[in-house]
């Protein structure tokens, strides 16, 4: 049962133009968006942020993005957000079943992860969680296929969906229909 409620339709005119400008042409807001839309002012400021993060502007390429974002929201337990990445995004950013199964329970030693910046995206979003920091040998292997800008992209992706994890749990946004869930991924 959600604690904040989304809104539903009808929306009033700036909140109706705000959920259109987050979403693709056509595609009805998420639940998570209408969520946040209980505070607009949040809302209007954050979409800019959220925009960057998704957007070709970020340093790192969309398949980099996505591994990392459902890296973050599976080890955060965001079954929400995890969800709608994987149901919006994995077919562009060319996920395999075996990296998908991999990112939500496994780690960057499977065998799907034959690319060393792939690796160190992934033990950069690991590192994060557990301890807010990349330790010195991290670092140094990070250095060896990231530059300072797709470092810092990483960094702030990855605290960026930990807000968006914190939020859509905290709140219990309802799971979008038809997205998948953690329990569809083989272990």
């Amino acid at each position: 049962m959600a604690r904040i409620p989304a809104l539903e339709p009808p929306f009033a005119p700036n909140v109706a133009d705000q959920l259109a400008a987050m979403m693709p042409d056509g595609v009805p807001p998420i639940g998570l968006f209408r969520t946040f839309a209980r505070n607009m002012p949040m809302t209007v400021a954050m979409s800019q942020w959220g925009g960057y993060e998704l957007g070709r502007q970020l340093s790192l390429t969309l398949r980099e993005r996505e591994l990392v974002i459902l890296r973050t929201c599976a080890r955060c337990g965001c079954e929400y957000e995890w969800g709608v990445h994987l149901m919006f995004f994995t077919g562009r950013a060319g996920l395999t079943p075996a990296e998908i199964t991999s990112l939500t329970h496994g780690s960057p030693g499977d065998p799907c992860w034959t690319s060393a910046r792939e690796r160190a995206l992934i033990q950069v979003a690991d590192a994060l969680h557990d301890s807010s920091d990349v330790g010195d040998t991290l670092w140094k292997t990070a250095r060896e296929s990231l530059d300072e800008p797709q470092l810092l992209d990483l960094f702030l992706l990855c605290g960026w969906y930990h807000a968006i994890s914190f939020a859509a749990r905290a709140a219990r946004v309802a799971l979008e229909s038809g997205a998948p869930r953690f329990t569809d991924v083989a272990v």
